[in-house]
């Protein structure tokens, strides 16, 4: 089947048929009234009763009269770029989508490259990428973190494991977890060091975080540049101690999105099978 997208939009609460859009666009490319009637199939009529009613719905004007011709006004072009903004949304993706937390992605680049899977890859935190996977602009989410993919109750597919490690400047060794008291930290939100920050209350270890940052890169980045910072990345990510190895493990995960393309299915199969010795070497441990 093919689908033929249309678009209404209902601003300032009134609605708007996708017909004066389709005319504002053919206006701004013709810049002639007469040969976007023409165009449209429609009578020069019609199409000046269609912009005159909605014009009249703005409360301004859609289109003036140029040196060129007809074009639209500034009002006009700026309602016309974000209908056509929301109609990119609903076209069909060329090429799929994959979108979630910094750690599960770059493995995603690894596999796909390995694949030979020709996918645009977005690296942010689990929340946002949850937020534009709502609003299907997402073929594949992964999660750093599988405790969304609980919480949300999403049918998701285990990729790896990966636990957390203490990542200090030079990695000074630290012989048991009472040692951390009194120590700055610094944190990812929405990342899984939760975990960590979890089993350090549970046994009421003193410390304190002090800076936020959005990656993992920039975690690493600032505690190599201050003694006095710590920090827990993945195991995957960054080399240090392992002191919260079992309180840490955790799932790497993926929800397929997308579920009609059929490239995109066995990509997964191959993620869940052969990939896993990818994955492995990777720095993870395979499912």
């Amino acid at each position: 089947m093919k689908f033929n997208l249309r678009l209404n939009m209902i601003i300032d609460g009134n609605e708007f048929s996708y017909k004066i859009f389709d005319t504002l666009k053919c206006v701004s490319k013709t810049w002639s009234q007469r040969e976007a009637a023409k165009r449209l199939g429609i009578s020069h009529s019609v199409l000046n009763r269609r912009i005159k009613e909605s014009e009249e719905k703005f409360g301004f004007r859609l289109i003036e009269t140029t040196g060129a011709g007809s074009g639209l006004t500034e009002n006009g072009l700026k309602i016309l770029k974000r209908y056509e903004k929301y109609m990119k949304r609903l076209e069909d993706r060329k090429k799929p989508v994959i979108c979630g937390g910094h750690i599960s992605t770059g493995l995603m680049e690894v596999l796909a490259e390995e694949y030979s899977l020709d996918a645009t890859i977005y690296h942010t935190d689990d929340q946002s990428a949850l937020e534009l996977a709502r609003k299907d602009m997402v073929d594949i989410l992964t999660l750093d973190d599988p405790v969304r993919a609980f919480m949300y109750d999403l049918d998701f597919t285990p990729v790896a494991y990966d636990y957390l490690v203490l990542v200090s400047k030079n990695n000074v060794p630290v012989n048991s977890v009472e040692d951390l008291n009194g120590k700055n930290f610094l944190e990812i939100p929405d990342s899984s060091q939760r975990l960590a920050w979890n089993t350090m209350d549970n046994i009421k270890i003193n410390y304190e975080i002090v800076k936020l940052v959005n990656s993992p890169y920039s975690a690493l980045k600032a505690v190599q540049e201050n003694s006095d910072l710590y920090t827990f990345l993945n195991h995957s990510f960054a080399e240090g101690s392992s002191i919260l190895k079992n309180d840490t493990q955790h799932l790497i995960t993926l929800v397929l999105c997308n579920n009609e393309n059929s490239v995109l299915k066995e990509f997964v199969d191959f993620i869940t099978s052969d990939g896993q010795k990818i994955i492995e070497e990777q720095g993870f441990i395979r499912i």
